[in-house]
């Protein structure tokens, strides 16, 4: 009789503790998670102004992992998209807006920087500077120093502007006695059409920056010799808008380039090809004329596009491959 009883109480303890056992969680900040081929793939809807890059720096997992994971991403993020990103085993870390701001410990780099009148460590912005450069130079992030200056990871420094690399150290406050908690008041839940607007705004800002830049790329006319337009023609059909190719692959600069003109190889789009570039990574783009072939051999495999150096210089990317998208009418 006793030895049944030590059984029953056995069964049960393990049936508790199956039931007790750790499952897989979803990170805080995604929708769900799929299987596939028995890998773990987190369902992330996409918020405003996120980037394939930012999501890979958020959960630790190389850019062409998430590519890969999804066939049809190609360019720019939207907003709501829903991306399967690869579960690895590594801490997760939170999002901007949900870790509390604190104050990174200053570096030897940011030490010999003036500060302003509250104690900011600040810097001024040198010529061909992004926010990614001087986030690398001073050893912080693009994310860290677009939340100091109450910007986008995607804004766009200029020359001679001062922003915050370091902010204040902060001061310890004395404790004060305990109060009860006062209800939070209740706040006024974000419309869709709000979203779409700043969306638009934004859409319409990066078309008219790259507008004029196109507009200064352009060399000065002179009375004698006629100028070539290397800027891109607006399209002013519809069937010109449905034929837009756009592509997103790896670039290169040519070599045996020596011009001081924003030019390209590519493999498929016809020589004279008005053909916009855009750097992933930073945003910066460049409007470029195909002067000829890349032959898909060797190197060239990989490779979707070549640029001339003045065109890799306008790019602002200090690396000899880099990620880029293409757009053009053929």
């Amino acid at each position: 009789m006793s030895r049944f009883s030590l059984l029953s109480a056995a069964f049960v303890f393990s049936g508790f503790s199956a039931l007790a056992a750790p499952r897989p969680v979803a990170p805080p900040d995604s929708i769900g998670v799929e299987y596939r081929n028995n890998k773990m793939l987190i369902k992330h809807r996409v918020a405003p102004g996120e980037t394939l890059y930012g999501l890979a720096r958020r959960y630790k997992v190389p850019v062409e992992q998430i590519v890969e994971a999804n066939p049809s991403l190609k360019g720019a993020l939207v907003t709501n998209q829903i991306v399967l990103v690869p579960r690895n085993r590594v801490v997760m870390t939170a999002p901007a807006s949900t870790r509390p701001a604190a104050t990174a410990a200053p570096t030897t780099a940011t030490r010999s920087l003036p500060t302003d009148a509250r104690g900011n460590r600040v810097y001024k912005v040198e010529a061909g500077q992004t926010l990614f450069s001087i986030a690398r130079k001073f050893g912080t992030s693009p994310a860290e120093l677009a939340r100091l200056n109450g910007v986008t990871t995607s804004y766009n420094v200029r020359l001679g502007e001062t922003i915050i690399v370091a902010g204040a150290p902060a001061t310890r406050p004395e404790p004060a006695a305990p109060v009860a908690a006062a209800p939070r008041p209740a706040t006024r839940p974000e419309r869709a059409d709000d979203t779409a607007e700043r969306e638009r705004e934004a859409r319409e800002t990066r078309e008219r920056e790259a507008r004029e830049r196109a507009r200064e790329a352009a060399p000065a006319p002179t009375p004698t010799t006629p100028v070539e337009d290397d800027r891109e023609r607006a399209p002013e059909r519809a069937n010109e808008i449905v034929r837009r190719v756009s592509e997103n692959g790896l670039a290169m600069v040519i070599p045996t380039d020596a011009s001081d003109k924003y030019l390209a190889l590519h493999k498929t789009a016809p020589v004279g090809t008005i053909m916009q570039v855009r750097n992933i990574m930073n945003g910066q783009s460049v409007y470029v004329r195909v002067i000829g072939k890349l032959p898909d051999t060797g190197e060239n495999s990989n490779v979707l596009v070549r640029l001339s150096k003045k065109a890799v210089q306008r790019l602002a990317t200090p690396d000899q491959r880099f990620r880029v998208e293409t757009s053009y009418v053929p």
